[in-house]
């Protein structure tokens, strides 16, 4: 089966619905064994030949490493060799209703067992160089990950388009946009009945997909847990444009952003477009 007909397969009518109404969705076993071992390899080759935007993202007095690692895959042949041979990008492209599916970026995330420091919320597309709608990021787990530790979402967020500022995550530090200039995300934790928060019991093989600016964090992980290693991959859509920044962005971008001009598609090698929509 063709991998535009396997994400074909799990892009239903309903499940397009609940990612335009929530700004999240879980497909189940979406990947097979063979795609979620490229992942581990990749994974295993990140951590071993870490680049130089690799970062520790707990406290040193943690009792548990939070780990990351961006912008990777040019380097990682495991990481390649999925983005390109996976149903992810088509996947994606269907989710967000473009032509095409153009890889953005990847993002390692690697929590170890009784990890502390929460990953807080906010959302993804404040801290980029980038504007438009038709933005989809994938999140994929290479182990089990129960609903206490999972990545959350508070359902709709994503819909009136509206930023809240980016801060530093350890720090909670505004770097990307003047202090005040956006509304800050409500405290989400102090009152979480109170707010509509989505998750989902993970297993191997299921993928979560979400817009760019749905909110969205995720707490620790719990001592019995083992590590919690993810992947992510980001994918923009056709009404995607280049918005430089003044500041360095996160991942940054600086030593090509000069290559594309201001309101232009990202129509550069390092942002190959990997999907095309066949009708």
């Amino acid at each position: 089966m063709s991998n535009d007909d396997r994400a074909n397969s799990f892009i239903s009518d309903s499940l397009l619905n609940e990612y335009k109404e929530n700004g999240a969705v879980c497909i189940r076993q979406l990947l097979n064994k063979s795609e979620i071992e490229l992942v581990r390899q990749g994974i295993d080759d990140n951590l071993a030949h870490p680049s130089p935007r690799f970062k520790i993202a707990s406290q040193p007095d943690d009792t548990g490493l939070f780990v990351e690692d961006f912008r990777t895959w040019e380097m990682n042949p495991y990481y390649k060799k999925f983005i390109y041979e996976s149903p992810c990008a088509a996947i994606a492209g269907l989710l967000m209703e473009s032509s095409t599916s153009r890889l953005y970026h990847d993002h390692l995330l690697v929590k170890e067992g009784n990890t502390k420091q929460i990953t807080p919320w906010h959302q993804d597309q404040p801290y980029y160089n980038i504007e438009g709608n038709q933005t989809c990021s994938l999140w994929i787990p290479v182990d089990p990950v129960p609903r206490y530790s999972t990545l959350e979402f508070l359902s709709g967020s994503h819909r009136d388009r509206q930023w809240f500022m980016p801060r530093t995550f350890m720090k909670r530090e505004a770097k990307w946009f003047p202090q005040g200039s956006l509304q800050e995300i409500a405290d989400i934790d102090a009152n979480r009945n109170a707010f509509p928060i989505i998750g989902w019991d993970i297993q191997v093989g299921d993928v979560i997909a979400f817009h760019m600016l749905t909110i969205h964090g995720a707490r620790g992980t719990t001592e019995n847990e083992g590590r919690r290693r993810v992947f992510s991959l980001r994918f923009l859509g056709d009404d995607v444009i280049h918005a430089p920044r003044t500041w360095i962005t996160s991942p940054d971008f600086d030593d090509i952003t000069h290559e594309i001009k201001d309101g232009a598609p990202m129509d550069h090698p390092r942002f190959p477009i990997i999907w095309k929509s066949s009708k």
